[in-house]
């Protein structure tokens, strides 16, 4: 028991978690490293003629927003979807308008209702990724294609049941984001 104290004692005199905070660049920048570094991720698997893989920036940022509402700004949308339009295929601008919109919805939902469980974030979540990937069809429907509904029903499915994942791990990159690491 006395080896114990001396142990937690030589501990707190090295500096162990006393006197600790978050790092402000870490806990600022993880976010949105994450999200753009999941949008990429869909361009590096697969490469197909019909959407397969779901689209993880767009999920990326709807589990930040329900796990964090206040963290990442309404107008992180136009950047974001900037981002991603630039890698996603999709026609310019449209990333940025349905990003933008999610984030408005999402918002408007957290107002509405503030406290919520797993059931009600699937829910949510489930809907707008539908949404997102029906909306994203539409732009590029009208920008030329010629894609038939049934072709993106299967990537809907895959999203909404990789969408509590997705969520899981970005609580993960949460708990790393606010890692004690500086003395404050």
């Amino acid at each position: 028991m006395i080896a114990a104290l001396r142990a937690k004692a030589g501990e707190l005199r090295r500096g162990g978690r006393i006197n600790r905070a978050p790092s402000p660049w870490l806990a600022r920048s993880v976010p949105w490293l994450l999200v753009m570094a999941a949008s990429v991720i869909p361009s590096w698997f697969i490469i197909s003629s019909a959407p397969v893989m779901p689209p993880f920036g767009f999920l990326v940022l709807i589990a930040w927003r329900q796990l964090r509402p206040g963290l990442l700004p309404t107008w992180a949308g136009l950047p974001l979807g900037l981002f991603d339009d630039l890698y996603s295929g999709q026609p310019f601008g449209s990333g940025i308008l349905l990003w933008s919109l999610a984030i408005i919805f999402l918002d408007i939902v957290e107002a509405r209702f503030p406290w919520r469980n797993f059931a009600l974030e699937w829910l949510v979540g489930g809907a707008v990724i539908a949404a997102y990937i029906l909306a994203c069809l539409a732009f590029a429907n009208a920008a030329g294609g010629a894609t038939p509904l049934l072709v993106v029903v299967p990537q809907m499915v895959v999203s909404m049941l990789f969408y509590p994942l997705v969520e899981r791990m970005v609580a993960m990159f949460d708990r790393l984001r606010l890692m004690p690491l500086r003395k404050s």
